[in-house]
């Protein structure tokens, strides 16, 4: 299985991300020129080649308008690191609601005050009008709806009054709509993640002075593992949060992988630990899943009775029902029940086969399966569009129309099914 795994040992920004992950390609300069091409209004993407810890890799530099944005540590916090040039992203981010700008902007440094604001519906409007496969644009709007959705929860005020400093909604857009090219292209499989280091101290910005990682960010954390340490300052901004937990299928520790490739996304900020995000490409073995079959002997129901406690069963959510027939005691004829349920529902569906059956016992066994990933696809025929669906994995990828928009096409155009040529 094609295996993404990002190492945030130093916390995670979107242009250091987008950098890790530009490594990746055969051709990152290429990847900067589309993006270039994209015309965010005022937005450039420049690729420096940037050394941490003698460690050689890559920093995209995204300025709006010349302007490159810092998050805005207090000076003077801890280890003498402290300042406004660590590189993760947009310390002006930090969405404010909107009946309180002027309050807002004063608190901001006075060469921010000539900048404007952009509302949620002003950025989703505009990731619109990029050029980009519209599965890119989907997975950048799901990732700053995060974002706001978190900004709200902290202001505690709807997502339409939430609005952000238009230099940082920029900043940030091109950092997201980066990434989730960049994921589009590498298209993993699967997606792991480490435990994130969000550092520690305050950190400087429209609404004052916040403790890290900040209340936007903490929320979006929620539910992943995270540690801060000795190092003072933003180590993960709302970005980076927002697109790890938009992209990762699990966090924890790394797999066992064969590499493929490696990319190191540079910060610009010198810290005794190398200041990057390290993303790792390669193959992981597809490991079989487990499942509880759970099994029965019935002889003294009727057909309709035993149908009944099937309905209930795949109702339920079973992965599997199914009945066989079997000779029991005295050479009565029988059926053989049985349910395939995750294991963590083994309970709830011993005591669903115990209720709408008429036996006093259920056997119960821990299997191991392997199983293909499935997704629901419309396909583009001679004949209109299909539904199918999508068998992938395990080195296997099949599409299987739906027998009954074949039926549908036959019936129409007066074929055999036989005869349909998809």
């Amino acid at each position: 299985m094609k295996t993404l795994y990002i190492e945030c040992n130093m916390g995670a920004a979107g242009d250091m991300l987008m950098a890790a992950l530009s490594e990746l390609l055969p051709d990152p300069e290429a990847f900067i020129a589309r993006m270039n091409a994209l015309g965010i209004p005022g937005v450039r993407f420049e690729r420096q080649k940037a050394e941490k810890c003698g460690i050689t890799g890559t920093h995209i530099a995204v300025t709006v308008d010349g302007e490159e944005e810092h998050s805005h540590d207090i000076e003077g916090t801890g280890n003498g690191n402290s300042g406004h040039d660590h590189s993760h992203d947009h310390g002006h981010h930090h969405g404010h609601l909107h009946d309180d700008a002027e309050a807002d902007h004063s608190q901001l440094p006075a060469h921010e005050h000539h900048h404007h604001h952009a509302s949620l519906h002003d950025i989703r409007a505009s990731i619109d009008a990029l050029d980009l496969p519209e599965a890119v644009k989907a997975d950048a709007k799901a990732v700053y709806m995060r974002i706001a959705e978190a900004e709200s929860k902290v202001h505690g005020h709807p997502v339409d009054q939430i609005h952000f400093h238009e230099v940082g909604a920029l900043d940030a857009v091109a950092d997201v709509v980066g990434v989730c090219a960049l994921m589009h292209e590498l298209a993993p499989e699967r997606v792991a993640v480490s435990p994130v280091h969000v550092g520690s101290g305050q950190v400087r910005c429209a609404h004052g002075v916040l403790p890290v990682p900040a209340p936007a960010t903490a929320l979006l954390l929620e539910g992943v593992p995270v540690y801060g340490g000795a190092i003072r300052g933003e180590l993960c901004t709302p970005t980076g949060a927002a697109l790890l937990r938009h992209f990762a299928d699990d966090f924890g520790d790394m797999p066992a992988m064969t590499l493929d490739r490696v990319g190191y996304g540079m910060g610009t900020k010198d810290f005794p630990w190398a200041n990057c995000v390290r993303a790792l490409l390669g193959q992981t073995r597809e490991a079989p899943e487990s499942a509880v079959e759970l099994c029965c002997n019935l002889d003294d129901m009727t057909g309709e009775a035993i149908g009944f406690a099937v309905q209930h069963l795949r109702r339920a959510g079973a992965l599997d029902v199914w009945t066989q027939a079997i000779q029991m005691k005295k050479d009565r004829p029988g059926a053989l029940l049985c349910c395939l349920c995750p294991p963590e529902r083994e309970g709830e569906f011993a005591a669903l086969m115990l209720k709408h059956t008429t036996t006093i016992g259920v056997r119960c066994q821990t299997l191991r399966r392997y199983t293909l990933a499935r997704e629901a696809v419309t396909l583009d025929t001679p004949y209109g569009p299909v539904r199918a669906k999508r068998s992938h994995g395990h080195g296997v990828d099949r599409i299987k129309p739906e027998f009954d928009d074949l039926m549908e096409i036959a019936e129409r155009e007066g074929m055999a099914v036989g005869e349909i040529n998809l």
